[in-house]
């Protein structure tokens, strides 16, 4: 058992880790793309034209623009296109027996009482492929190798013996394998965040194997004698009908690779022995053991890849990235000069000629008096 559980736990890590590989490559390729940088619209602020330099000059420049893919936000998507996918399983199955059966169980006066019996826990391994029809429904053909799973088992058998009633206590251990073959279809149940969960059922066949069974017996006879037996029956196998019931969930990794886990009940159908045959040869009559009833609770983990790229529910488009353009020079595109227009000058007044005054007249010099000289007043008296 030890080694067992070791061998699943190693085989589930196993297949962790390369759906983790497959996820971190896709991630890795998506971090590798640096958006590329355009030169920018145009200029904020340039020089303005003058006689001197009439081109004007870009003095405040914007940063480039990098470019980042569009990423709108997912529409759901009702077309889907189907695709056939491979898968593959492991498990861990927990059995169970309905009840043992030999015809020495029919003679007059024998009872059987069953006290107990127990299976171990045993790994699975299985593969199919299948075909996902739309968003909801898909199906699957699977193959699978159940591993031998020991058994142990005791009942108390009471029967007519010497004018009493002998007791036997009979301890039963074997093994037992199969092999499955199953059509299954399952119905999705919506995604969340790449999670879906999914119930589903299937039928077949199992083709059931007993290995190296005994029956150790321990008890009185009718007369209190004590009883030690021992038989064993050969190796044995037999085709039945068989069916089971799925739920589980689904984590959708990549486009094409789903990691699932997921609860089986599983119904195995009989399974039957050799002829017994006692530790001494002896034979009296045919009496194989019929093993009824069986059934098998499993937990499985699997991943299942889709060979077709239309498996997966189409994506949102995604605008193109912008090409890139080398770096220009910090300039926007030089405006034409148009000079200012030439002031319109009006014509010049013409003035009229200067009248041409005649000579002024050349008065005669005035005459020049002279003052009279008067005579001295004389006084008289």
């Amino acid at each position: 058992m030890g080694r067992m559980h070791r061998f699943l736990i190693a085989s589930a890590g196993a297949l962790f880790c390369a759906a983790a590989g497959v996820v971190w490559h896709s991630s890795a390729e998506a971090a590798d793309y640096s958006p590329p940088c355009v030169p920018p619209p145009q200029c904020l602020q340039s020089t303005p034209p003058t006689m001197a330099n009439p081109v004007p000059q870009c003095i405040n420049p914007p940063a480039p623009l990098c470019a980042v893919p569009y990423q709108p936000v997912p529409v759901p998507v009702e077309e889907f296109a189907g695709g056939w996918y491979l898968r593959g399983d492991i498990g861990l199955s927990t059995q169970k027996v309905g009840s043992l059966f030999n015809v020495l169980y029919n003679n007059p006066g024998t009872t059987v009482v069953p006290t107990g019996f127990t299976f171990d826990s045993a790994p699975t391994f299985g593969l199919g492929i299948g075909y996902q029809y739309n968003n909801w429904l898909r199906f699957d053909i699977t193959g699978e190798y159940r591993s031998k799973a020991n058994f142990k088992g005791n009942d108390v058998v009471r029967f007519p013996d010497l004018g009493g009633t002998a007791i036997l206590s009979d301890n039963y251990t074997f093994s037992k394998s199969e092999w499955t073959f199953l059509a299954n279809a399952y119905f999705d149940l919506g995604t969340w965040w790449c999670i879906t969960p999914f119930v589903g059922a299937g039928v077949g066949f199992s083709y059931n194997t007993i290995h190296g069974f005994r029956d150790d017996g321990l008890g009185f006879r009718g007369n209190g004698d004590p009883i030690i037996s021992i038989a064993n029956g050969a190796d044995a196998s037999v085709w039945n009908f068989a069916w089971a019931l799925h739920a589980g969930v689904s984590y959708k990794a990549s486009q094409n690779l789903s990691i699932e886990f997921a609860y089986r009940y599983m119904s195995l159908g009989d399974a039957i022995t050799g002829d017994l045959i006692a530790f001494d040869g002896t034979n009296t009559v045919n009496n194989p053991m019929h093993i009824r009833g069986l059934t098998s609770h499993d937990l499985k983990l699997g991943i299942r890849w889709s060979l077709d790229d239309g498996y997966a529910p189409q994506q949102p488009s995604y605008r193109p990235a912008p090409a890139y353009y080398p770096p220009q020079p910090v300039q926007q595109q030089q405006q034409l000069y148009v000079p200012p227009p030439r002031p319109v000058y009006q014509q010049q007044p013409v003035y009229q000629q200067q009248p041409v005054y005649q000579q002024q007249p050349v008065y005669q010099q005035q005459p020049q008096y002279q003052q009279p000289v008067y005579a001295p007043l004389q006084r008289r008296g």
